[in-house]
């Protein structure tokens, strides 16, 4: 783990600092990759992240939206995800690669935070606790698909 940051707050942490931590790690990674390095994020978990968010906004008396959550969390979401980039020749070649994970409560990926993710991200694979019980590893379920 040479070459590795890790940005992390625990489930104890406060909700702020829960919402800052990808956005932190993000920076991280723009850090090198504007200086013609190759970045990879792995954002575990985007719904938590919402979680701290919706959390935050009910808090602030802000109007929820679907699941409570409030209307703008499609936008920052996507606003986070659309920071992975490959740079041009002229900018140095650097890149991030983005792979953010979604919880979903009993494989749901129709809940409200894992389609707005599905919606942004190129693909997806879905793990299935099941085929992980079953021995099956990766358990990645391959019937698995965003509707």
């Amino acid at each position: 783990m040479e070459y590795t940051i890790v940005v992390a707050e625990t489930a104890d942490s406060p909700a702020t600092l829960q919402y800052l931590a990808p956005y932190t790690g993000a920076a991280l990674a723009e850090f090198f990759m504007y200086r013609e390095r190759h970045t990879l994020i792995i954002y575990d978990d985007l719904s938590k992240q919402a979680q701290a968010y919706r959390q935050m906004s009910l808090l602030l008396r802000r109007p929820p939206g679907r699941e409570a959550y409030p209307g703008d969390v499609f936008y920052l979401h996507s606003r986070l995800l659309e920071r992975a980039a490959k740079l041009s020749s002229l900018l140095g070649e650097g890149s991030m690669t983005a792979l953010p994970i979604v919880e979903t409560q009993s494989g749901d990926v129709s809940a409200y935070i894992p389609t707005n993710v599905i919606s942004i991200t190129d693909g997806q694979i879905f793990l299935s606790a099941d085929l992980f019980n079953a021995g099956i590893r990766p358990a990645i379920n391959v019937g698995n698909e965003a509707k």
